[in-house]
């Protein structure tokens, strides 16, 4: 398509169809090869906008990710507790702490007995604690260790006594010592 000045001149007789074709072909040639304008500010300033709005949307979802998959492990602990929970029976009360406050539940002499021993172990449920058998407290420590109040068969978590075996080993305590 011409433009209307192309259109003039050829009917005025000063130029030749071939030459306004010529001339087209050049125009067309030289809008072909041109490079792709650099963006607009607006346009860089869209774009990191977007940018950032993508990323505070990820963000958002892994957090609301996070979220469900704490309450899907809160959920599967509570149907563990439930379906391993050891009935608690006898007039013994045995008393350890949870946290900064010292609690109690009662056992007879039989469940004191594995309670110290660290076949059974008390774990927070609800309002109350419970005892469960160690393969449900292994299972629960997978899943959220902060529910288990009290566990003798795990190691304490400050120093080993290994380690201060080895230590101490280096000193010589003499035979005449007396308490």
């Amino acid at each position: 398509m011409r433009n209307p000045l192309q259109e003039q001149l050829l009917k005025a007789g000063l130029v030749k169809k071939n030459q306004v074709a010529q001339a087209v072909r050049e125009q067309a040639k030289k809008h072909k090869g041109k490079q792709p304008s650099a963006p607009s500010t607006e346009q860089l300033e869209a774009q990191r906008l977007q940018a950032e709005k993508a990323a505070r949307d990820r963000a958002i979802a892994a957090e609301r990710n996070a979220q469900l998959r704490a309450a899907e492990a809160r959920a599967q602990v509570q149907q563990i507790v439930d379906a391993h929970k050891v009935k608690r029976e006898g007039e013994i009360a045995y008393r350890f702490t949870d946290g900064d406050r010292i609690r109690d539940v009662l056992v007879n002499e039989a469940l004191r007995a594995q309670l110290a021993a660290g076949t059974l172990v008390i774990v927070r449920h609800g309002q109350g604690y419970e005892l469960l058998p160690r393969v449900a407290a292994d299972k629960v420590y997978e899943r959220d260790a902060t529910v288990i109040v009290l566990d003798h068969g795990q190691p304490a978590p400050g120093g080993t006594p290994d380690a201060d075996d080895a230590f101490y080993s280096k000193f010589e305590v003499p035979d005449d010592l007396i308490w």
